[in-house]
């Protein structure tokens, strides 16, 4: 133990001598682990802010969309054809007994306008039962009910966004605001849920029933989507196939035709979303591998000139006893110690960084996250890339003949 105390000490002594020259050898193995800290946080933060997106939109959820089209051999992608009609909503609410509740998407751009003020927002034509498929409180008002569904009213319910900017602090409830010239009673405003990680504001939207949106608004028959709640997270297989098997049997497909339509649970779009996450994070992290990977040759190269201008010393040493081991271990503890100190530095230049990164307009819709895992890799890259590179050169310190190392130079 003394002995590797006494190598430890000799190794410190040797890199402090020439400050300048450690810290540069040092400085690939810094950048490079600040870079891994640094990108795999970004790509962590990613996908921490999609998992928050997808659990704040609702439990047991299930997507249906409508499917592709093909005209002249090119095939448009989902959402290409509008085949979904309001009575397949109702069909689905009916028929299908997996099924807990259904909401119809009619939605468009629009802008809003209150006295001197207007806003563009995006307009959502849903059912009174939206706010309970997507777990939404209401932070004023109410939300509209079925009766004001039925009949089509003109009534709005504001996300918090949008009153913010029109009202500020004023009442909204009981005013009225234009929407494509229509007046619209504002009858509630949403909870906030802010930020949706990195695809927009929760909160810059409206709703209105989609009975007024398909006769007032946009005037259309189709919509764009359904959102159907399960009866539970296990009836989630089920009721997918349920909804499959009815639309086929409304839009009269055709046994071994494709379907006409899109069925998704939450689960496969979160999944589907964090795998396309996780390849980005992983193609960040190779970059900055690389350049650790980069400065540990520039080590080497560093290391490999030391030795040269040290061949004295190292006949000196062995002259007056010490082994061939002694030097191996020697070097080799500098190329570990240099590595560790390295290392360090870099972790706390790549913590730092990713707490900056925040004030970046590009990386702030994601806020970076540094996990445990990515520092103990970075720490376990610096020291393997250290003893990687220190062997050789150690080697090397070690194998030469002392009557020929005194006389160098």
């Amino acid at each position: 133990m003394l002995h590797l105390f006494r190598i430890l000490r000799i190794s410190m002594r040797a890199l402090t001598r020439n400050k300048m020259r450690t810290f540069l050898t040092a400085l690939g193995i810094i950048i490079g682990i600040a870079s891994v800290i640094a990108m795999v946080s970004i790509g962590s933060g990613a996908k921490s802010a999609i998992k928050d997106r997808f659990d704040a939109m609702g439990s047991n959820l299930i997507f249906v969309r409508p499917g592709s089209v093909r005209t002249q051999g090119v095939r448009s992608g989902f959402g290409g054809r509008s085949n979904l009609k309001i009575g397949d909503v109702g069909a689905i609410e009916r028929e299908c007994p997996s099924v807990k509740a259904v909401s119809p998407n009619i939605n468009a751009q629009a802008q809003l306008i209150y006295m001197n003020k207007n806003w563009r927002t995006q307009v959502q034509g849903v059912s009174d039962k939206y706010p309970d498929i997507r777990k939404w409180e209401m932070e004023q008002g109410s939300f509209f009910n079925e009766e004001q569904l039925l009949g089509a009213e003109k009534v709005v319910v504001l996300g918090t966004q949008v009153k913010q900017y029109l009202f500020e602090d004023d009442d909204p409830i009981g005013k009225v605001i234009r929407l494509r010239r229509v007046p619209f009673t504002v009858i509630g405003v949403l909870k906030s849920k802010g930020q949706a990680g990195g695809m927009g504001s929760r909160d810059d939207l409206v709703c209105v029933p989609f009975t007024t949106a398909s006769r007032r608004l946009m005037r259309q028959t189709f919509i764009q989507s359904i959102d159907v709640q399960a009866v539970s997270a296990e009836a989630i297989p089920l009721a997918e196939m349920e909804i499959t098997e009815l639309l086929r049997d409304r839009h009269k497909i055709l046994e071994g035709m494709p379907d006409d339509f899109q069925v998704q649970n939450m689960a496969e779009i979160a999944e589907n979303r964090q795998n396309a996450i996780g390849t980005m994070s992983l193609l960040l992290g190779s970059i900055a591998a690389i350049s650790l990977l980069v400065g540990g040759i520039g080590i080497m190269n560093i290391m490999l000139v030391s030795v040269t201008e040290r061949i004295r010393e190292i006949g000196i040493r062995m002259s007056i006893g010490a082994r061939e081991k002694d030097i191996l271990m020697q070097f080799l503890a500098e190329a570990i110690v240099l590595s560790l100190a390295g290392g360090f530095l870099g972790i706390v230049l790549g913590v730092g960084l990713s707490k900056l990164l925040k004030y970046i307009p590009i990386f702030s819709r994601f806020p970076a996250i540094v996990s445990p895992s990515s520092v103990l890799m970075a720490v376990a890259f610096s020291v393997s890339v250290g003893g990687f590179f220190g062997v050789y050169r150690a080697r090397k310190a070690s194998k030469l003949f002392p009557n020929g190392a005194l006389g160098y130079g």
